[in-house]
């Protein structure tokens, strides 16, 4: 293992390169790791399905369906991938004591102490999500822009116990909570009125934000999406809007992108940079869209490595907040974690073994003929023994061989669900 390590630093080091510099660096970016693979974005405050523009394909035995499963299931997961982590939580996810429930409206920190806990032990932070779907309150698929004023007071009331619930998991873990404003708000058929709901969901956004918070330790972000099951023809959170949200409440508000979340030819490879212009700081839910579905689990494909690529060319990796985002119901869960979460650090890895110094004087001298054949030459470089490397350094396996884990898991315990 180390001659080939050897042997592939000095391959890149001809090209500029500092692979051991690459892999300590990668060692200390955070990624979130979302909770809501492990068992279909179900949560634990309500006994109802899943709605709101949302499906979950598959019934793959072994779901979680109690906290102590699902932790449980995360810790596994950890224990197989390399790199710095934190949790991604949904506000569904709030775990009550006995006689301790309370609706969406009235969450208090208590209700997500076990996250906590969780989290400190493993010296991670945690990222946050308000819930505003799967609950009786959408009503007619709206939650934030419909014209019920109750209605909207509900998920507004909803938006401010999260950010006071961000704030107590920044100041318990030390790490800035970044909380994700989404909805699925919007409409099958045509609409008679698309601006109306917009202004509602605006001013209900505005209302959420105007609960006091410190920036620097929650930072709230307002995430997009083209379209979703149930609502085809229209959402009031679409791309122009939460961007034109974000760019007028910069001083408490980030732009969200989540790369399954736009039409099928657009890249959100392209829009990194193009938001880095302007945004001090951005979050990104990291996915893989197939035709119009937008969360399979993440492979090493190429989009998915362009992203990674920009955030390090543009020197971003301190400004970008990453977060996988998918759930797949279908395959063994663990493994879809697992699997998702390996190729994000494979791409980041890749893209912090790539002289992209180099490639940039290439192409600001016009010398486009030499860039495309160095642009090639990276493809065939030995990365798999950086990636080993890094992967023992990180005590995980390089290969498929932490799928053998995940088997005895599944017949240790998830079969015996």
């Amino acid at each position: 293992m180390n001659t080939r390590y050897e042997s592939a630093k000095e391959i890149f080091a001809a090209y500029g390169v500092d692979t051991d510099a690459a892999i300590a660096k990668l060692k200390n970016i955070p990624v979130s790791l979302h909770c809501w693979q492990g068992d279909d974005v179900i949560g634990f405050d309500n006994e109802g399905g899943l709605t709101g523009g949302i499906q979950t394909t598959g019934n793959y035995p072994g779901k979680a369906t109690t906290p102590e499963q699902l932790l449980a299931d995360m810790d596994k997961v950890i224990s197989l991938c390399p790199g710095a982590k934190k949790l991604n939580v949904h506000a569904c996810y709030a775990i009550f004591e006995e006689g301790e429930w309370v609706d969406r409206d009235k969450l208090e920190p208590k209700h997500f102490k076990k996250w906590v806990e969780f989290a400190k032990e493993r010296n991670m932070g945690i990222d946050f999500n308000p819930t505003f779907f799967s609950h009786p309150m959408q009503k007619d698929g709206l939650t934030l822009s419909h014209p019920d004023a109750d209605v909207r007071k509900f998920w507004i009331e909803h938006g401010k116990a999260c950010i006071r619930i961000a704030t107590y998991f920044a100041e318990e873990t030390g790490v800035p909570c970044v909380m994700n404003i989404w909805t699925g708000d919007g409409f099958k058929d045509v609409p008679a009125d698309r601006m109306g709901p917009r202004m509602r969901y605006k001013e209900s956004i505005e209302e959420i934000l105007s609960e006091p918070f410190d920036f620097a330790k929650v930072k709230p972000c307002v995430e997009s999406k083209v379209f979703g099951i149930g609502v085809e023809s229209y959402t009031a959170g679409s791309a122009e809007f939460t961007l034109s949200m974000a760019a007028m409440h910069k001083d408490k508000c980030l732009p969200l992108m989540d790369n399954g979340h736009y039409h099928p030819t657009e890249v959100v490879s392209d829009k990194i940079p193009a938001l880095l212009c302007f945004f001090p700081e951005i979050a990104l839910h990291i996915t893989r869209g197939v035709r119009w579905d937008s969360d399979h689990v993440l492979l090493l494909d190429d989009e998915t490595k362009e992203m990674a690529k920009e955030i390090v060319r543009c020197d971003a990796l301190d400004r970008v907040y990453m977060a996988l985002d998918y759930f797949d119901a279908s395959i063994n869960r663990i493994s879809a974690w697992t699997v998702g979460f390996r190729s994000w650090q494979k791409a980041l890895l890749t893209a912090l073994c790539t002289p992209n110094a180099m490639l940039k004087k290439l192409q600001d001298e016009s010398n486009f003929t030499e860039l495309m054949v160095m642009q090639e030459d990276m493809k065939m470089l030995p990365f798999e023994d950086v990636w080993a490397k890094y992967c023992e350094e990180c005590g995980v396996p390089a290969n498929h061989a932490w799928f053998a884990e995940v088997k005895k898991y599944e017949e240790e315990v998830l079969s015996k669900r």
